[in-house]
Parts: C-alpha cells; structure tokens; sequence
C-alpha cells in the first residue's frame, strides 16, 4: 500500500515542526539561569519557613559567641 509522495512530506514536516518545540522548550527548561532562579527561589522558600529559620538564627548566635570566646581568651 503505497502512499502519496505529498502526505509523507506533509508528516514530516509535522514531525519536524513538533521535534522543533519540544527542542525549543527543553532548551528554556534546562537553561542554566533559568536553573539557578528555580533553586533560589526553592531555598528561600525553605529559608523562610520558622521552623528552619530560627534554628539557623540560634547556630549562628552561638557559633557568634563561640568564637568572641576564643578571641577573649
């Protein structure tokens, strides 16, 4: 069942056109600067949460203080 020259370049034009989107999107998903926004704005959302903030805020206090100790020594 042979099939007509002109369908077959319509299909791969299709398939070329789709092959090129998915290309075109692929390249804006893994965009380094695109990326590096992602894990900014992952970690600032996790930086906010109270739960890890003021832990941190307590290590750095007593790191702080830690070492105004040794320097007093």
């Amino acid at each position: 069942m042979a099939r007509d020259p002109d369908t077959i370049e319509r299909e791969i034009e299709k398939a070329r056109d789709a092959l090129a989107s998915t290309l075109d999107e692929l390249g804006t998903k893994a965009s380094p600067k695109r990326l590096a926004d992602n894990a900014k704005s992952s970690l600032q959302t996790t930086l906010d949460q109270p739960k890890v903030k003021y832990p941190l805020i307590g290590a750095g206090v007593l790191i702080g203080l830690l070492l105004v100790r040794k320097l007093l020594r």
